[in-house]
């Protein structure tokens, strides 16, 4: 009797969660899939695990397709089919391109890349806070190069089946001299293969890049990279992708200011707003909040929206934002769109909610954009902002 209900349980079990996969049930992913996944893997092997799944196609394609006169979104001389991405830090090296898009994402953005390999931080470096669902991570720019990362591209060029428009987020090696150097070596790198490239100077864990968002050095660097961008343009061979900067939400206001007067002096093509936060708010419960790294997740929702609003003030704008920060549902993405995002990108929400999170999202953000009567979702950006 007593096999009988074991087996009859693990059966019903296996059929809820096989329903669950395959009509890619968002409750299922959250409360059943989800927290056994974090009892069974670490927080970095759950990432491999998932970006290999990625790589192998293994997540059903989604089921939900936006209406493309309300979200199709045109932005840096690009189309969008919708406006929610995956945002850099997922799949570092390019292998899963093609699989995360396959998941309703309207733009991927991969990196960051290194030219040169390099491991990162010791493990461990992945922190679940499950409680405040929450992130906190210290990977370290862990990155397999240049070369290994354009062979993945590469490769997903050639079996692309999807619009999806590909984002390479660029970053620098931890013991390179020189940041302009670097970051020049993967623009020349990627500038064919990328329909956008992102200087990434926000990480909080390469020791001193975050110090390249200081006005002088910013401008600096913003100089020798634009130059690299502007030389690939002049070649006529290949596509001359725009450049956008992705910055840290633990700015000042001063910081903000010269910052957005160093994109518009040097014609930077947009914004990523924002990358983690080593600040720790007070309302953290878990115990890993002790743990050093860059806070993501559901915290980090309010001090990037701000970070948003503030530089969309700032260049009047003028200048194109990705929102990307503690975004997990279809009004946290309505929130930061107005705000002044144009598009908006998620990473840390999947870690709770699955691979249904776009579907989840770009549901519930169409039926947004319907109640307001407006035609297009860009037509909300910035209604919030002061401007």
């Amino acid at each position: 009797m007593f096999k009988k209900l074991v087996i009859g349980t693990a059966g019903s079990a296996s059929a809820v969660l096989g329903y669950g996969v395959f009509a890619q049930d968002e409750w299922v992913y959250s409360n059943l899939i989800m927290p056994v996944v974090h009892r069974v893997l670490d927080g970095e092997d759950a990432h491999r695990f998932a970006v290999w799944a990625a790589s192998k196609k293994l997540f059903p394609k989604s089921s939900f397709s936006p209406t493309e006169s309300l979200m199709e979104t045109r932005l840096l001389n690009l189309k969008f089919p919708n406006p929610l991405g995956m945002a850099a830090g997922f799949d570092k090296d390019g292998e899963g391109v093609e699989g995360i898009a396959r998941l309703g994402f309207g733009f991927v953005e991969i990196g960051s890349v290194t030219p040169l390999p390099q491991p990162g931080n010791e493990r461990p470096r992945v922190f679940r806070l499950n409680e405040d669902k929450a992130v906190i991570n210290r990977y370290g720019f862990n990155s397999s190069g240049h070369e290994k990362v354009y062979e993945n591209l590469q490769e997903y060029k050639k079996m692309k089946e999807t619009d999806c428009v590909l984002g390479i987020n660029l970053g620098k090696n931890k013991t390179s001299p020189s940041a302009v150097e670097d970051y020049s070596k993967g623009v020349h790198k990627f500038a064919g293969l990328a329909d956008y490239l992102v200087v990434n100077v926000s990480s909080p864990n390469t020791p001193g890049l975050r110090n390249l968002q200081a006005k002088a050095e910013l401008k600096k660097l913003i100089r020798g990279v634009m130059k690299a961008r502007n030389l690939e343009c002049k070649k006529g061979e290949k596509y001359c992708p725009p450049l956008l900067l992705k910055i840290a939400p633990d700015l000042s206001d001063k910081d903000k200011k010269d910052i957005s007067d160093v994109v518009k002096e040097e014609k930077v093509d947009g914004l990523i707003v924002s990358n983690t936060t080593i600040s720790r708010p007070d309302s953290l419960k878990n115990e890993n909040k002790k743990e050093t790294g860059g806070l993501s997740g559901a915290p980090l929702r309010e001090l990037s929206t701000k970070t948003v609003k503030d530089m969309y003030t700032l260049t009047k704008g003028t200048v194109p934002i990705i929102g990307v920060g503690g975004i997990g549902s279809g009004a946290d993405a309505l929130e930061k769109i107005k705000a002044g995002a144009s598009l908006v990108q998620v990473y840390s929400a999947i870690t709770y909610q699955g691979p249904v999170i776009a579907k989840s999202i770009l549901q519930e953000l169409e039926e947004l954009v319907k109640e307001s009567g407006k035609s297009n979702v860009s037509e909300l950006v910035g209604e919030s902002a002061n401007i």
